[in-house]
């Protein structure tokens, strides 16, 4: 959270943050979190600015990702993250890099 709370500002959007908690809820998934973990996403969730999307996108091969599209458009995002490969594929996305968090991270670490 130090991350988002020192220099950038982490955007969902109503159907995102859904997406989030169904998926981490999923009973294969769910006792691989730890509940810190867990407690930890809820708690950035909590931080993350709320985008109302005005704007519908209908870009991605898998329309179910386009939620994110949406959410990035709409909340005129420098950056998309992800390591969906529906969404890697359409990097940049509308002038929006989009990069896999391990990028992310070696860009940030290797601009400092």
């Amino acid at each position: 959270m130090r991350l988002v709370a020192q220099r950038h500002t982490l955007l969902k959007s109503a159907a995102t943050e859904r997406e989030i908690l169904e998926v981490i809820a999923r009973p294969y998934l769910a006792g691989l979190i730890p509940s810190q973990s867990q407690a930890w996403l809820n708690d950035l969730l909590l931080e993350a600015e709320l985008v109302v999307i005005k704007m519908r996108v209908s870009a991605c091969r898998d329309a179910t990702d386009d939620k994110f599209l949406e959410l990035a458009v709409n909340g005129h995002a420098d950056i998309m993250i992800s390591g969906d490969a529906d969404l890697l594929a359409l990097h940049p996305f509308q002038n929006i890099p989009v990069n896999a968090p391990a990028t992310f991270i070696q860009h940030r670490f290797n601009a400092n």
